[in-house]
């Protein structure tokens, strides 16, 4: 069952192969070119293109591999100067790549679905139908996330690739194979650095139940340095091996600034819906309300909506450094992760530990992508099908994020797919996991199945929402006027779901109190 859903999606994705690409599309297609056809010595220098090599070593090298069978396709598209080149079988191939690529999504799926039905977490004989089994679900729920299906089938990603590895990872840990999980972590690193912030769960559980005892309280003198020392061997192996020929090259401050280019302002060019869209709006309004009053501030708006990536110095309140996002997430994962110190042998809380630092930094975190948003979603979708409130909080933070991305996605062609693709996932994750929790509908209240009532009235606000972004917007004339309004709308409505569905979800976190992984769930 799980390869019959694995192809039927791709089927869906070979269907997708003629749609809107973005520009990451030429951004891969470069990629390809200079790790191709220059010397490794000037991957990380050539500046032939706009958009410079900026992942980490292990991506470079899985865009080698990639271009030696592209070449076969259309050797054109590996020549440095062909920019925005785009020929029929560069598309093909490029498309075709991200399907292929998603293999790794599918292994690390499969994994996570052999975890739950060997663990006795979600044990039930009630399950009469494979189909409305917690794994099913499970796979539905990650092989045919909308998410990913917008930003690496149309707009034009690997993302599934990597949550594969991630996947991977999350499921060796929680069958207890440590070093094999830290392996496949440090691996996904150095394929790309985003993950990075999810690196202090990974951190606080290996020292917690890898190097020390995980039944017996903290002492020194239960410290394994044995352990400690096998591990940082394998960690600092893998980095090596990724960033060892660019040190011998004189290269690692070169890599290390096209990885981490703080430059780039606070916010995307579209405001990716967090925090910080909130805090720029409050701006705007205060900067607004004073020039009513008289006050001689400057107008910055063009800078804030015009598209452009760049810093940005706010009119009222206080502007934001890198060094402030950096404590703000810090300061808002440190109680996830002191749970998870004091709560050891619990590989689940583990996984929620994963979320809450991934939620963390989405949430304030610098310069942050609106596609990030997946980093909370996929690993959500694990916990979703084992406990009813983390089905409750996913199916509020999937909804939100996943429509936050339609901007990503302009075109009008793909305005009914980009639809389609959000209400099947929504429909079904309803359905599904009210289901797998026995919730009978909209039970005694006209509320969503899991939902209550505001959050029901919450998530149906999208629907008015969209309208105007599509219809009304245009109808009055506000192109030329307020071009930005959708994308502001957009950011600042799903950021109040995303940010209160982070809260609840960390509420949930710090209070619940089971001890054994396997008992049954709620």
């Amino acid at each position: 069952m799980f390869w019959y859903i694995f192809l039927l999606v791709s089927s869906v994705k070979l269907l997708l192969i003629p749609t809107y690409r973005s520009t990451d599309f030429e951004v891969h297609r470069n990629w390809l070119a200079v790790t191709h056809s220059l010397p490794i010595k000037e991957w990380y220098n050539d500046t032939t293109s706009e958009w410079t090599l900026d992942y980490p070593p292990f991506f470079a090298w899985f865009e080698y591999i990639l271009s030696h069978i592209a070449q076969f396709f259309d050797p054109e598209m590996l020549k440095v100067t062909n920019l925005n080149y785009a020929s029929y079988s560069t598309v093909l191939f490029q498309r075709l790549s991200v399907i292929v690529a998603d293999l790794m999504l599918a292994f690390g799926t499969k994994e996570c679905c052999q975890y739950l039905s060997a663990s006795g977490v979600r044990k039930s004989s009630k399950w009469k139908s494979r189909w409305k089994s917690p794994a099913t679900v499970l796979q539905v729920l990650l092989l045919c996330n909308a998410g990913l299906l917008l930003v690496d089938h149309i707009h034009f990603q690997y993302n599934g690739m990597l949550f594969g590895v991630l996947l991977m990872s999350i499921a060796r840990m929680l069958q207890g194979c440590t070093m094999e999980s830290a392996v496949w972590f440090c691996i996904l690193l150095n394929l790309k650095h985003i993950f990075a912030y999810v690196a202090p769960a990974y951190f606080i559980y290996l020292l917690r139940n890898y190097c020390f005892d995980s039944t017996q309280p903290v002492t020194w003198s239960r410290f394994s340095m044995t352990k400690f020392c096998q591990l940082s061997v394998v960690v600092a192996s893998i980095f090596m091996i990724s960033f060892g020929p660019f040190i011998v090259l004189g290269q690692f401050a070169q890599v290390m600034s096209r990885l981490f280019p703080f430059k780039r302002g606070l916010c995307h060019a579209y405001w990716a819906p967090n925090f910080w869209a909130l805090y720029n709006v409050a701006d705007k309004a205060a900067a607004f309300v004073g020039r009513k009053l008289g006050m001689n501030l400057q107008h910055s708006s063009a800078v804030m909506t015009g598209g452009l990536v760049q810093e940005f110095e706010h009119t009222i309140l206080p502007s934001v450094s890198p060094k402030m996002t950096f404590m703000l997430t810090l300061v808002s994962i440190l109680p996830a992760i002191m749970k998870l110190w004091y709560s050891p042998g619990n590989p689940l809380h583990f996984v929620r530990c994963v979320i809450l630092c991934a939620g963390a930094s989405f949430i304030f975190g610098w310069h942050v992508h609106e596609k990030a948003i997946l980093m909370v979603i996929i690993p959500l979708s694990l916990m979703a099908v084992v406990w009813k409130k983390e089905a409750q909080a996913y199916l509020l933070l999937a909804v939100a994020g996943h429509y936050s991305l339609f901007p990503l996605i302009f075109t009008a062609a793909e305005l009914p797919i980009k639809i389609l693709l959000l209400l099947m996932h929504s429909v079904y994750s309803f359905f599904s996991l009210s289901g797998l929790f026995d919730v009978q509908g909209m039970e005694r209240t006209w509320a969503l199945p899991l939902m209550s009532k505001a959050e029901s009235v919450y998530l149906l606000g999208l629907f008015p929402l969209f309208i105007f972004e599509t219809v009304v917007h245009s109808l009055l004339n506000l192109k030329t006027s307020l071009p930005f309004l959708p994308l502001l709308l957009t950011s600042v409505y799903c950021s109040i779901g995303i940010i209160y569905a982070w809260l609840k979800y960390y509420q949930h976190f710090l209070s619940t109190n089971e001890v054994n992984h396997k008992r049954k769930a709620h």
